[in-house]
């Protein structure tokens, strides 16, 4: 069952939310090559704790860390440890956030001096994607609008949708009902309605959609190690535009 959330609920998932975002300008201002992704993993925990906030990741089904540091061709879940970030890496970093009982979940993708042309489009056009799915999250709208704007606008620039893999709904639990899909026909799925709290999140690849886990059993990696990019933000359907709860402060 798809869970409808009331405005309290909101604005309690919305406080998760502003964690959420307060993590990536942190990140912003000590990301460089040469760091170690535990710094990543150790700044964001801080950062978290100080504002009140439990990290969602660490312990969840076993996760052994604060957060995912997902590099290149790493699609998610890449665990935090002693590898150094290189230079012109895409890194991809994924957050959630339990405060008062209610969940925020993002992701961003940065990429690393110098810029590499190939890398930067690959991110810029996955964040746009991420728009395009967030603009279909309209009350009135089905389910697999949203699954459609983000492959449509992928795939025109020849890149590759991510299939393993879904969004979700968040609220109370970290995955709730129902998976969002970043593929699939326009028109299908349950009714979108107001007050309904999505995840969404691309993952969108330069070179084939497939996807194989390594042996640390979270790791994720494009069949073919080409890059992979990563965006994701936490979204409540209104009467109007959705609102994003996991903003960038």
């Amino acid at each position: 069952m798809i869970s409808i959330k009331k405005p309290e609920e909101i604005e309690l998932m919305a406080e998760a939310g502003r964690i959420v975002g307060g993590c990536f300008t942190e990140i912003r201002k000590i990301l460089k090559p040469g760091i170690k992704t535990r710094d990543l993993d150790k700044l964001v925990e801080e950062y978290i704790r100080e504002n009140g906030g439990i990290p969602a990741f660490k312990g969840y089904n076993g996760y052994p860390a604060n957060i995912c540091v997902s590099i290149d061709e790493q699609v998610v879940h890449g665990i935090p440890g002693e590898r150094e970030i290189g230079e012109s890496e895409l890194v991809s970093v994924d957050i959630g956030v339990l405060k008062n009982g209610y969940y925020g979940d993002a992701a961003r993708t940065f990429l690393t001096p110098p810029d590499m042309v190939e890398k930067k489009k690959l991110a810029d056009i996955t964040e746009q994607a991420l728009n395009r799915g967030i603009g279909a999250a309209r009350a009135g709208n089905r389910l697999t609008d949203i699954s459609f704007a983000i492959q449509d606008f992928a795939e025109s620039y020849g890149y590759s949708v991510v299939r393993d893999l879904v969004g979700h709904g968040v609220g109370k639990k970290l995955h709730e009902e129902p998976q969002v899909p970043n593929y699939g026909k326009p028109g299908n799925g349950p009714l979108l309605a107001v007050g309904m709290t999505l995840a969404i999140e691309p993952m969108i690849n330069i070179g084939t959609w497939r996807v194989e886990t390594l042996d640390d059993k979270w790791t994720v990696v494009t069949k073919d190690r080409k890059p992979s990019a990563h965006f994701e933000n936490t979204i409540v359907i209104t009467e109007g535009e959705p609102r994003i709860l996991t903003m960038d402060n």
